[in-house]
């Protein structure tokens, strides 16, 4: 027996999940928990690592698609599916502070009508051009 094995509930009260959560992850090939002649899913170390590793890929921002897609793809696949979430999340972020600097520059601003402000409009038509070329 490993240092942890668990069945379904207490597997997901530890990783923070629902049940049903599990079961989808299996269900779509991410997870594979050992069955016992029964049926019952026993939760070991390694599966409890594999729910962490979907969870950490989660919160990178990869869909399950995506996580499946690394999990069995080749090398360079991977590098590619990665690279190009990595693009798309310097996008978001070079959105995000373009939206941080316009809200930072409304709460200074004296303009009574935002289009009458140049740095406001200035704001606004740097995000509508990066909108653009995407």
């Amino acid at each position: 027996m490993s240092a942890v094995e668990s069945k379904i509930g207490d597997a997901a009260a530890l990783l923070g999940v629902a049940t049903h959560v599990l079961r989808h992850w299996e269900d779509i090939g991410l997870l594979t928990p050992r069955r016992l002649p029964s049926g019952h899913r026993v939760y070991d170390d390694q599966a409890i690592g594999q729910a962490r590793l979907i969870q950490i890929c989660q919160r990178a921002g990869l869909s399950l698609s995506e996580i499946g897609q690394l999990a069995a793809g080749e090398r360079g696949d991977r590098i590619g599916l990665v690279n190009a979430k990595r693009t798309r999340i310097a996008e978001r972020m070079a959105d995000l502070e373009l939206a941080d600097r316009f809200l930072a520059h409304l709460v200074r601003c004296v303009h009574p009508v935002i289009s009458d402000c140049p740095e406001c409009s200035a704001l606004v038509e740097r995000g509508a051009r990066s909108a653009i070329t995407r």
